[in-house]
């Protein structure tokens, strides 16, 4: 509920505040003093977008605020987690609009965005203006009446999930079937690189080892030349520095008692005996293995030239990368054979999902359906009395593919003179007849959905006597059980209200600039008998404002 509104430096408006009832607040004033300004000035609260233009004083700030209680209200809770507000049950929006034309906004003081704005004004404010009524003929507002007067948000939550996982579904089965086409079109050509890779039969680093083996190979009587030299020197020679070592530790051995030393001395030419004793039939051992094999160079050539080649072809440097390859190409080959089981998979899983969406689906429609002819009815009858006794209203539901609200096309079609020649509402109701066909349709939603505060701005443009008397007494019905804020022009209709508002231009210095005050029941039957009958009411006029009121 709106509990105040506080407006500064805006349009004609320097500063004022209202204290709004939580019933039936009616505004009145002659036309031009600025009553449509108020609404202006709150929609700039709910999110609007706003100029320098709407400055009173061009060298200061406009500040608008508004203060609601959100008690109980768990969409605003939810809201607040959801954007890490801090919740209070009294909220206060702000907008400040600077001399340089900048906006900002605030949420409980807290710095906002205005589409943060936006969707908290949705969860606190209904605001039907003159051009609102457009809406009217927009297919999603027409669902979303009738699926609220079916009581079917949670019905249509539960398919939609539903209808999203067939989407999700039908996407991954595309994405299989292309896969499989791009898996068929590449098969031969896949094959013949696995293949090649295959023949070859490549094992870990083979390539980098056989070029290490080539090269043994190639210089192998090099190799065994300088080995047979070593071992010569070490064992074979005239003086074998093997056994030259063995001599020289047996000469000091026999002194080894005379001197602290030498025993360390013979102890490490002992080990430098053992290690070249060790040394030598190591080089032995390599002399014996290595043996020119000129088949087994052979071999290893052709081996690796198509190794090179290979490598080359795919662009890699290294064995290991010519067998990850390899790998690569036997998945894909490999998922060639199991790509049609899992389409089968995907394809039953679709079938699934979709029958369980149409069936949620068909639910939908039929509780559409169901409430169409009632429907009907009391639009129609509303019509009646609001000044619109040949008017109709029909609704037409028509099956479509499924889609994210199930699988119907809903079109309010309309009729203004009983001529059963039903048009889209769009196409064929005036602005009168949409601003009083929207407040009925809008007091039956309200009946079965918690909608927020109404403000509705001159709704009762075009209509006078009973039709209005009518009119102020639905939103009279309305306000009941929510907080509505009307700004009319008719005395039947302010004569419904529990808190009367009167706007005024007055002089202030040089300027003409808008006021507001709260009416007291005196105030109240003069400015009612003023719309009766001008500004020098009659008795009659003012009898007749009393019986408005009662």
């Amino acid at each position: 509920m709106l509990q105040k509104i506080h407006i500064q430096n805006y349009a004609i408006i320097e500063e004022i505040e209202i204290d709004f009832s939580s019933k039936l607040n009616i505004i009145t004033g002659e036309t031009g003093a600025g009553k449509s300004i108020v609404v202006g000035a709150l929609s700039l609260i709910l999110g609007e977008r706003a100029d320098t233009s709407i400055l009173l004083k061009n060298d200061k700030k406009c500040c608008i605020e508004g203060w609601f209680d959100v008690a109980d209200n768990t969409a605003v809770q939810q809201f607040f987690q959801t954007q890490e507000f801090d919740y209070s049950n009294e909220l206060v929006l702000r907008r400040e609009i600077a001399t340089n034309g900048k906006s900002r906004a605030f949420i409980n003081d807290t710095p906002a965005t205005l589409q943060q704005l936006k969707q908290l004004a949705s969860l606190l404010v209904d605001l039907h203006q003159q051009f609102d009524t457009l809406e009217l003929g927009d297919t999603d507002f027409q669902r979303t009446v009738l699926d609220a007067l079916a009581n079917q948000t949670e019905t249509i939550v539960a398919y939609q999930f539903i209808f999203k996982q067939w989407l999700q579904a039908k996407q991954n089965l595309a994405a299989l079937q292309n896969q499989k086409a791009s898996f068929t079109k590449e098969a031969d050509y896949n094959q013949f690189l696995f293949d090649e890779l295959n023949e070859l039969n490549l094992q870990e680093n083979e390539l980098e080892n056989l070029d290490l083996e080539l090269k043994t190979l190639s210089n192998s009587e090099g190799i065994k030349g300088a080995l047979n030299k070593v071992y010569h020197e070490l064992k074979e020679s005239e003086q074998p520095i093997v056994t030259a070592l063995k001599q020289l530790s047996n000469q000091l051995h026999a002194f080894a008692s005379y001197h602290a030393e030498l025993p360390t001395i013979i102890a490490r030419l002992q080990s430098n005996q053992i290690e070249l004793q060790d040394i030598a039939d190591e080089v032995e051992r390599l002399n014996d293995h290595i043996i020119f094999d000129e088949k087994r160079i052979a071999i290893i050539d052709e081996k690796m030239a198509v190794g090179y080649k290979l490598l080359k072809k795919h662009g890699v440097q290294t064995t290991n990368e010519l067998i990850t390859i390899q790998h690569v190409l036997e998945q894909k080959l490999q998922a060639i054979l199991n790509i049609d089981d899992a389409i089968a998979a995907k394809e039953k899983e679709t079938a699934h999902l979709y029958n369980e969406a149409l069936q949620k689906a068909t639910s939908i429609s039929v509780a559409r359906q169901q409430q169409i002819k009632p429907f009907e009815e009391k639009v129609n009858g509303l019509l009646f009395q609001v000044g619109m006794p040949n008017a109709r209203l029909k609704v037409e539901l028509k099956e479509t593919d499924l889609q994210l609200f199930g699988k119907d096309a809903i079109e309010f079609l309309f009729d203004a003179n009983k001529s059963n020649k039903f048009e889209p509402i769009k196409k064929v109701a005036s602005g009168g007849e949409l601003s009083r066909l929207m407040l009925c349709i809008k007091s039956l939603v309200a009946e079965r959905i918690d909608l927020p505060t109404m403000i509705f701005d001159e709704i009762d443009s075009g209509i006078s006597g009973e039709a209005a008397k009518q009119v102020g007494s639905i939103m009279k019905g309305l306000a009941i059980n929510r907080q509505i804020i009307c700004i009319t022009h008719q005395p039947q209709i302010a004569g419904k209200a529990d808190a009367h508002f009167f706007v005024y231009k007055a002089m202030k210095g040089e300027a003409i600039q808008t006021n507001i005050k709260q009416l007291t029941q005196e105030e109240r039957i003069t400015a009612i008998a003023k719309m009766l009958s001008g500004e020098q009411p009659s008795a009659a006029a003012i009898e007749s404002a009393k019986e408005m009121m009662n």
